[in-house]
C-alpha cells in the first residue's frame, strides 16, 4: 500500500496543478470525464455485453406486458416476477465491472482531494495535532510521546494523553509556511505536515499507517514498526472552488456526478451498453 500511494502521488503531482491549485477547475472538470471513459472500457472489456443487452430487452419487455395487461393479476404478477430476475440479472452483470473500474475511480478521485479539497490553516488560528499509538507495536506509552514544533508553530496549550493511547496537542500558527513537526515516540520519530497560510496548495490532514492511507495519499505511510499509527490535523477547511463545491464531500459529488454524465454521453461513440 505505501509503494501504490508513493507511485500513485509521484505521478498525480506532475500532473495536476498544473495552471495553479488556485484555479482547479480544469483538473476538476478533465480527470472526471477521464474516469467516465475509463469505467467505459473497464465495462466494455469486462462486463458481458450481450447478456446485458439482453436482460434489458426483456426488463422492457416484461414492464410493457405489465402495462398493457394491467388488469389481469394471472398475467400482471409472472410478468413483474420475470422483470425482477432480469432485473437481478441486470445487476449480476454489473458487478465484476464496478469491483474493477473502483480501483481506477478511487486513484483518480483520492488524488484530486488530496490536491484541492483543503485549505492551508490560517495564520493565528489555533489547531488540535492528535498522535495515536499503534497498540501492535507496543513498547511505548503516551507519556513517552512529545512533538518538537519548528519556527512558526507555537504549543498553546500543555498536552492531553489519553488512556485510549492518544497524544493530543493545541498549537497556534504564528507564521506562514509548510511547517514540519516531528512526532518522538521513544526513540523514533514521525513527521507530519502543517501548511499554514500563502496560496491554495496540496495539503495534507492525515498521515496513517491505516486503510485510510488509500484515502489520504499526500504523504508516506509511516513505518510498519513506528510506535506511531497515525498523526492527524483534527481542524479541516475546506477550499474555495468558486462555482464548483468545496471540501472532500463536494468534490466527490462532483467527481461522480461528471464521470456518470460523461459515461452516458459517450457509450455510444465507444460502443457500450449500460
Amino acid at each position: 500500500m505505501a509503494r501504490f500511494n508513493s507511485i500513485l502521488t509521484l505521478v498525480f503531482d506532475v500532473l495536476l496543478g498544473r495552471l495553479g491549485h488556485d484555479r482547479p477547475w480544469f483538473d476538476l472538470l478533465l480527470w472526471p470525464i477521464l474516469g467516465g471513459i475509463v469505467a467505459l472500457l473497464v465495462i466494455k472489456a469486462v462486463s458481458n455485453q450481450a447478456g446485458i443487452t439482453r436482460a434489458k430487452n426483456f426488463i422492457q419487455v416484461h414492464l410493457l406486458e405489465i402495462v398493457l395487461f394491467r388488469d389481469d393479476l394471472r398475467v400482471v404478477l409472472p410478468a413483474t416476477a420475470r422483470a425482477l430476475g432480469y432485473n437481478l440479472m441486470y445487476l449480476g452483470y454489473n458487478i465484476v465491472p464496478m469491483l474493477v473500474m473502483i480501483v481506477p475511480m478511487t486513484a483518480i478521485l483520492v488524488q484530486l482531494v488530496s490536491h484541492y479539497a483543503y485549505a492551508p490553516t490560517q495564520v493565528g488560528s489555533v489547531v488540535t495535532v492528535v498522535a495515536s499509538l499503534d497498540p501492535a507495536v507496543g513498547g511505548v506509552k503516551p507519556a513517552e510521546v512529545s512533538i518538537e514544533l519548528p519556527p512558526g508553530v507555537e504549543l498553546d496549550a500543555p498536552p492531553v494523553r489519553s488512556a485510549g493511547q492518544e497524544v493530543a496537542w493545541r498549537l497556534r500558527v504564528t507564521a506562514p509556511g509548510d511547517h514540519v513537526l516531528k512526532v518522538h515516540a521513544g526513540s523514533q520519530v514521525e513527521e507530519k505536515l502543517l501548511s499554514a497560510g500563502g496560496e491554495a496548495r496540496k495539503v495534507s490532514v492525515l498521515r496513517t499507517k491505516s486503510l485510510e492511507a488509500v484515502l489520504y495519499p499526500a504523504e508516506p505511510v509511516p513505518a510498519a514498526d513506528s510506535p506511531i499509527a497515525s498523526i492527524q490535523i483534527m481542524e479541516r477547511h475546506d477550499q474555495p472552488l468558486g462555482l464548483l463545491p468545496a471540501g472532500e464531500s463536494g468534490i466527490l459529488m462532483w467527481f461522480f456526478g461528471v464521470s456518470l454524465l460523461a459515461g452516458f454521453l459517450l457509450k455510444d461513440f465507444f460502443g457500450v451498453t449500460l
